[in-house]
């Protein structure tokens, strides 16, 4: 029964990520060819003007965080990793660079204009740190072939990767449930969208370790 469940869940997942993954595709794709006033850019015209590199910086974090998404999801599949290690180590390593010099970098940069003020720039600028941070710490550890370390960090990673997505669904349940006015949204997903994603993959790793 438990194997039973277990492979369920795990379809459950899949079908899960891919809808979401298709959303986040679909939302991407309104960014090109390139418009510097469309969807969110709308809301971003101060900063479009006056900040020079901020749209450079923004476009670079839009199509490469979609890469992290996908590159990210397939490191956890179990057939890739017991049957293809070479395709797993190059998928890898395609999800670290892209973290590590542009997905990181951009979002760091951009969250210091997020919206929702002070607290949502913390936010934002806190989650890119440690993404950056977690995605080092998951090679160096398999460096040092301590593969369970380095399957935590690359979970920790991976769930401030999924936050993409974790905080336009925190947005649509809170607008739908609230109506709270746009500046405090903006305040509450930006921990809403990635502080619950990071408690799941501890709380995972913290019964592992048990």
């Amino acid at each position: 029964m438990s194997n039973y469940l277990k492979t369920h869940s795990k379809i459950l997942w899949v079908v899960i990520f891919s809808v979401f993954f298709m959303l986040m595709l679909r939302i991407t794709l309104k960014y090109i060819p390139f418009d510097s006033n469309i969807a969110f850019l709308n809301i971003k015209q101060t900063e479009v003007q006056s900040v020079s590199l901020y749209l450079t910086f923004f476009y670079i974090h839009v199509y490469s965080s979609i890469f992290t998404l996908f590159t990210g999801f397939t490191q956890f599949n179990e057939t890739i990793l017991k049957n293809n290690k070479r395709l797993h180590k190059a998928i890898g390593k395609l999800y670290f660079y892209t973290v590590i010099f542009l997905s990181a970098p951009s979002g760091l940069f951009i969250g210091i204009y997020a919206n929702g003020g002070f607290y949502s720039k913390i936010s934002f600028v806190l989650l890119a740190i440690l993404w950056f941070w977690f995605t080092i710490q998951g090679l160096l550890k398999i460096k040092k072939n301590n593969y369970n370390q380095h399957k935590y960090f690359m979970m920790r990673s991976f769930a401030l990767a999924f936050s993409a997505i974790t905080l336009r669904l925190w947005k649509v349940i809170i607008v739908y449930l609230f109506e709270p006015a746009p500046m405090d949204v903006y305040q509450i997903i930006a921990w809403l969208g990635w502080i619950p994603n990071l408690l799941i993959v501890e709380y995972y790793i913290y019964k592992a370790k048990r």
